[in-house]
């Protein structure tokens, strides 16, 4: 009966973990831009160097992998979270590939689908990652979530790898108690 409430659990929650990737994925594809060239614009400017010279002319490239990072943790996350453990790695494939056309699609249509008021709002949001206070955490978040996952993962594992150094093997016999016994006399 627990197992038949948990695989209810996951079907009540699945629409929410799509919705929340597909958010995320599609906030990446309007957002990105703007908070790397901030940020890059940014550090050049309070430390000049080699190095920002050579961010500023990578500009696309730290945009595909930042938008990679976010696509890689939900890919990650929401498949295991709906589809278990024990998944088929086509079915995980379909599933992710599925969200990221959609994201593409969306931003795409979005003009198209939504009056232009609509859209310019949506966009408007993108001045908040004019900021560098907003557009540095917005680009860090999925590195941080992804090393969250890691150490929350390693202390799962190495909790039940202590609980089953501590319990004796299956099938052992486990020493008796001491009975009570009067004392013998002779």
């Amino acid at each position: 009966m627990a197992k038949d409430v948990l695989e209810m659990g996951k079907a009540v929650l699945a629409p929410v973990y799509v919705s929340v990737a597909w958010t995320l994925m599609i906030s990446y594809q309007l957002f990105t831009q703007t908070a790397v060239v901030t940020v890059v614009t940014s550090l050049s400017e309070l430390w000049p160097s080699t190095l920002t010279v050579w961010l500023a002319s990578r500009v696309e490239t730290i945009v595909f992998i930042t938008a990679f990072a976010w696509i890689f943790l939900l890919s990650s996350v929401i498949p295991s979270a709906i589809l278990g453990k024990e998944r088929s790695v086509f079915i995980q494939f379909v599933f992710c590939l599925a969200l990221t056309l959609t994201s593409i699609w969306v931003k795409d249509t979005l003009p198209l689908i939504v009056e232009s008021q609509a859209v310019d709002k949506i966009l408007s949001l993108a001045g908040f990652f004019d900021n560098p206070l907003f557009a540095a955490p917005f680009l860090a978040a999925p590195y941080l979530l992804m090393l969250l996952r890691d150490v929350l993962s390693n202390r799962k594992k190495n909790e039940t790898r202590r609980v089953a150094e501590s319990a004796p093997p299956k099938g052992a016999a486990t020493p008796e108690k001491p009975v009570n016994r009067p004392p013998e006399t002779s």
